[in-house]
């Protein structure tokens, strides 16, 4: 099908970034401030592409301007559209990681931070000095819509938690298995540890869910064999759970790797679990706005490429 350039036309590019700016600002006065025009102007601008769109757009409700089901449909198709013009047109040459002068906002758990960040930076410190890395709390519940409102460039997590649709892209790092990790001495228990003290013993729960209990992997598996475990203590950082089972009697289930280099560092042991957990992968999450982004496209072949070195 050929372009209507006569349609095309009557369309200025401008008018679609203040679009943007409307679709995800909700406001107008938001809006005006985040393009950098006054709030006058962009009211002006709402009333064009009101008659552009022949729809209101925005409406006024209770808790402030809310998206009509039209707006609704057009805040992917935009966003990603202007994407893909800033990259036609900014990002002709090759990119350059040597040269390139750049901010990259990873969201990602402390476990995938201590496993893959310290060989990302040593290898960005030599071939790409001028690109920052900006690391971000992690809360599963709200990542989707962090890369939706371009909060976040990339994030890394399990697959069970990235959800993605048509528009979130996604790239398998690794696949990972369980550990259980404790203290023998404080613990009495003795590797490999038995269900019977696997159930008796208080855990430290990792959750990276914010507001929805400490259940996790372990309590499904458990789930069907008609059995439950106690918890001692439910925490967001995995970076604290060796601490935690060194000085306490209790047990922690965690990733494999992590698991391993924290028995080594803290000199506590290692147990397979005794319920079947299986594996889970370890996946790269990104908006498909940036899926042909020169530098986007370079710095997740690298991530990819150091995370099959784990």
């Amino acid at each position: 099908m050929g372009i209507d350039a006569v349609n095309l036309g009557r369309i200025d590019l401008n008018l679609l970034v203040h679009l943007d700016a409307l679709l995800n600002e909700r406001s107008v006065t938001r809006a005006a401030s985040r393009v950098g025009i006054g709030q006058s102007a962009m009211s002006h601008n709402l009333a064009r592409l009101r008659e552009l769109f022949g729809d209101e757009l925005l409406t006024r409700g209770a808790d402030g301007m809310r998206l009509t089901p039209r707006a609704v449909t057009l805040v992917e198709p935009v966003r990603t559209m202007l994407a893909q013009v800033e990259t036609l047109v900014s990002r002709e040459k090759a990119f350059d990681p040597a040269t390139a002068v750049r901010t990259f906002r990873f969201g990602l758990s402390d476990s995938m931070e201590v496993l893959i960040m310290p060989a990302l930076l040593s290898r960005m410190r030599e071939v790409a000095p001028g690109i920052h890395l900006r690391l971000t709390d992690f809360d599963a519940s709200r990542l989707l819509d962090e890369l939706d409102a371009d909060e976040l460039d990339l994030a890394i997590g399990y697959d069970l938690m990235l959800h993605g649709q048509v528009h979130h892209k996604r790239r398998k790092l690794f696949t990972e298995t369980w550990l259980c990790i404790f203290n023998a001495e404080k613990t009495g228990v003795t590797p490999p540890i038995s269900l019977d003290d696997y159930l008796r013993l208080p855990h430290v729960v990792t959750s990276l869910r914010p507001g929805r209990g400490a259940r996790g992997i372990v309590d499904g598996a458990l789930d069907k064999l008609g059995l439950h475990r106690s918890i001692a203590l439910t925490t967001p950082r995995f970076l604290t759970a060796p601490s935690l089972v060194a000085r306490a009697p209790v047990i922690v289930t965690m990733q494999a790797r992590l698991a391993r280099r924290f028995a080594a560092e803290f000199g506590l042991s290692l147990s397979p679990p005794p319920v079947e957990l299986g594996e889970i992968t370890i996946s790269l999450l990104w908006h498909a706005s940036y899926d042909h982004d020169p530098a986007h496209t370079w710095l997740r072949e690298l991530v990819t490429e150091l995370a099959a070195e784990l």
